[in-house]
């Protein structure tokens, strides 16, 4: 069907809207078309596109389904509908919407430039930057501002002899994308934090500018909020399933060429029931965390062959946060610490508290079967790195924990924002491990510019694409150590 034909009438368009988009995902610009008929003739606006929010069902079709509610999806539908508020449906789906199990919740909330990819820095950022004007982004109507509780803080990042060398390159790569950080030599760093303990620390970067933490599960809230206020549908299920152009795609079918491999409808089963619900739709975004290679094979995705026998190389990884308490502690001047061991602290409030969690290496990485706290890993992991580097929290005391999962990526560590090659409809957003939080902003803005332009225009993402797998090429950080 042509787009002026799609275009002839606003009850006609209204009825042929899926199969409209479904077609024209094909190509990636579809959208500016889209965009330039909407200026032109506005037919939707006597349409009624519902207000939007919680609902206890999906609507009967939509443009657009994020699979996913959690910070990456739900600042992907917040910028969708901020780009076209009117003439574009997005639901949601979010089988937990507790959150329990997501990256949110064991985020640290901290946010730094000090990476050695482009890209990275670049997001952060902007990220920097949206919290610092959040209330002209997220604030909904006759209700109360935004806050996220930003605190304004430096991140420190330590290095051994053997990671100096690789610190003084990522500043440098820092430098030349604008990031202002302060190169501390160990008497130096004595000087600025008499109560680090330096022992076998070649070198540190301080970050002077556009750092600090905030509350990470207000942010989600905020986003949320101003997602739903603009007419974002949000629905407690999951999507165990897929209707295909021509077929039912089943878990035990093989990929065949010669099938045309769009998304033409979701299945979504709802929670507490044995319904399970078909809804149309043109765009498929893949926002699911550590959940999202579960997603990607429900279409096949590395069990066929060619492009598709490339698995999405996502993997839940446990991470324990553990709050502790220490009046004599470091106080006000603490920053955010990055150890070379994988420590990660930083004081949380004014009453003597200190958020801590580690990034566990291969060998020693916890279970991913249960969700529940392991204390022992705290006392053999994270204490003997802590009271080291800290000496005086030798006398805390263990105030908090809890564990949650992130989406890391076994192949290179890095994100994954593209479509699949196989499936021209299908999305992905994924892969950013515990930098899901901080990158939450850059990574909506990403994805509704790769949705509505057909590419990035703001930052270049395009390094992340699926397809680097296909070519086994690998794009990570640079790891201090």
């Amino acid at each position: 069907m042509a787009v002026t034909r799609g275009l002839i009438s606003a009850v006609r368009l209204r009825h042929h809207r899926t199969q409209f988009l479904t077609q024209t995902v094909r190509h990636m610009g579809f959208f500016k078309t889209f965009t330039k008929e909407l200026k032109s003739k506005n037919p939707f606006g006597a349409l009624d596109l519902g207000t939007g929010g919680g609902i206890h069902r999906p609507p009967d079709e939509v443009d657009i389904v994020v699979v996913g509610g959690g910070i990456i999806g739900s600042s992907i539908a917040y910028f969708l509908k901020r780009k076209l508020p009117t003439g574009m449906r997005v639901l949601v789906v979010e089988k937990d919407p507790t959150y329990r199990q997501s990256a949110c919740k064991v985020s640290l909330g901290g946010i730094s430039q000090q990476f050695s990819l482009p890209e990275n820095i670049q997001m952060s950022m902007y990220s920097a930057e949206f919290l610092r004007t959040i209330k002209d982004h997220l604030m909904v109507d006759d209700t109360d501002p935004p806050d996220v509780q930003f605190n304004s803080q430096g991140h420190l990042y330590l290095a051994t002899p053997e990671g100096g060398q690789t610190l003084l390159d990522n500043c440098m790569i820092q430098a030349e994308n604008g990031v202002q950080t302060e190169i501390l030599t160990p008497m130096q760093m004595k000087s600025k934090f008499p109560w680090l303990n330096t022992d076998g620390i070649e070198v540190g970067s301080y970050g002077v500018e556009k750092e600090g933490w905030f509350d990470q599960m207000q942010l989600l809230k905020a986003f949320q909020r101003k997602a739903i206020s603009l007419g974002v549908d949000y629905v407690n299920g999951e999507v165990s399933g897929f209707l295909l152009k021509h077929r039912e795609v089943r878990r035990d079918d093989s990929y065949d060429t010669d099938l045309d491999y769009r998304i033409r409808a979701v299945k979504v089963s709802m929670p507490n029931s044995p319904e399970v619900i078909p809804v149309p739709c043109a765009i498929v975004v893949n926002a699911t965390g550590c959940h999202a290679a579960d997603l990607a094979r429900l279409l096949q995705i590395g069990q066929g062959e060619g492009e598709m026998s490339i698995p999405l190389p996502i993997e839940p990884r446990k991470q324990y946060t553990y709050v502790i308490n220490s009046p004599n502690g470091p106080g006000l001047e603490c920053p955010m610490l990055i150890d070379p061991s994988g420590l990660k602290l930083r004081r949380d409030g004014l009453g003597g508290d200190y958020v801590c969690t580690m990034d566990p290496t291969q060998e020693d990485e916890p279970s991913t079967g249960k969700l529940r706290v392991d204390h022992d890993w705290f006392d053999s992991k994270i204490k003997p790195a802590l009271v080291h580097r800290i000496p005086i929290l030798k006398d805390y005391k263990m105030k908090a924990a809890w564990a949650g999962y992130v989406d890391h990526n076994t192949k290179d560590q890095s994100p994954i924002v593209s479509r699949h090659p196989s499936i021209p409809n299908f999305f992905f957003a994924t892969g950013f491990g515990s930098d899901a939080v901080p990158q939450a902003p850059a990574v909506g803005r990403a994805m509704m510019e790769l949705l509505t332009e057909g590419a990035f225009v703001s930052i270049d993402l395009s390094r992340f694409d699926f397809e680097r797998f296909l070519d086994n090429e690998k794009i990570s950080e640079r790891k201090v150590v």
